[in-house]
C-alpha cells in the first residue's frame, strides 16, 4: 500500500482505500456536489464523504470501494 493510503473495513464489501483529502473553505451546498459525484461515479468504484472541520472548513475524502 503506498505511503499516506490506509485501508477501511466495510461491511460484507471487503475494504475501502483512502485515495485523498483535501480541506477547504465550509461551503453550504458542497455536499450537493458530494452526493452527486457518489450517484456518477458509483460504477467506477469510488466514493466520496464530506466531513465539517472546525472554524469553518470542510474536508472531501475520496475512497475506492
Amino acid at each position: 500500500m503506498e505511503e499516506g493510503k490506509s485501508s477501511l473495513e466495510t461491511k460484507g464489501s471487503g475494504k475501502m482505500e483512502l485515495i485523498a483529502v483535501k480541506n477547504f473553505p465550509a461551503w453550504e451546498n458542497m455536499y450537493k456536489i458530494v452526493d452527486f459525484l457518489n450517484k456518477s461515479l458509483k460504477d467506477h468504484h469510488l466514493m466520496f464523504g464530506l466531513k465539517s472541520g472546525e472554524q469553518g472548513t470542510m474536508s472531501i475524502t475520496i475512497y475506492e470501494v
